[in-house]
């Protein structure tokens, strides 16, 4: 018999980190809660970092899932938002990994792909069938709209053969 899996879905930002948490039974996903931890703008990097790293935290003991997903950064023409940005997206990778979860990570083409059936759309697009999939769903902001979308793309993903081969090797 299937188990439910619960997954948050990560979507990184220096100023904003969205989550979301979906249960996963099978082929059904139902919306357990999404939110965004914010970074004081004005702090240093390092005390923004330590502000992500600490709203992650306490999210993940709250929900308890069993499983991360991370989307993956893209590079931008300016270097020193794409970096900073990686920095954001090593916080949202080490608090799950030090959480004991396992840690899959997303393109964006392949969130929008798992999520609106292409690799290319809009946050609108993306927004409107994450309510269709979840009509439960609530988000507050864009980064947690954007978060559920990536643990739909993680339950997707994670029933595929390939996936499951993946985790054994």
């Amino acid at each position: 018999m299937a188990e439910t899996i619960r997954i948050i879905g990560i979507d990184p930002g220096l100023r904003r980190t969205g989550w979301g948490i979906v249960e996963s039974l099978g082929n059904s996903l139902r919306f357990v809660a999404s939110g965004s931890v914010c970074s004081d703008d004005k702090a240093t990097l390092a005390s923004r970092l330590c502000q992500l790293h600490d709203g992650l935290s306490k999210i993940l003991h709250e929900a308890m899932p069993h499983e991360a997903a991370v989307e993956q950064t893209f590079v931008n023409k300016d270097a020193t938002a794409t970096l900073k940005l990686g920095q954001a997206r090593g916080i949202a990778m080490l608090v799950p990994a030090l959480a004991g979860l396992p840690v899959a990570e997303y393109a964006p083409n392949a969130v929008k792909k798992a999520v609106i059936g292409v690799g290319h759309g809009d946050k609108k697009q993306i927004h409107m069938m994450v309510k269709v999939l979840m009509p439960k769903a609530v988000f507050d902001t864009h980064d947690a709209a954007d978060a559920l979308a990536i643990a739909i793309c993680h339950a997707h993903h994670r029933q595929s053969v390939a996936y499951r081969l993946k985790q054994i090797a």
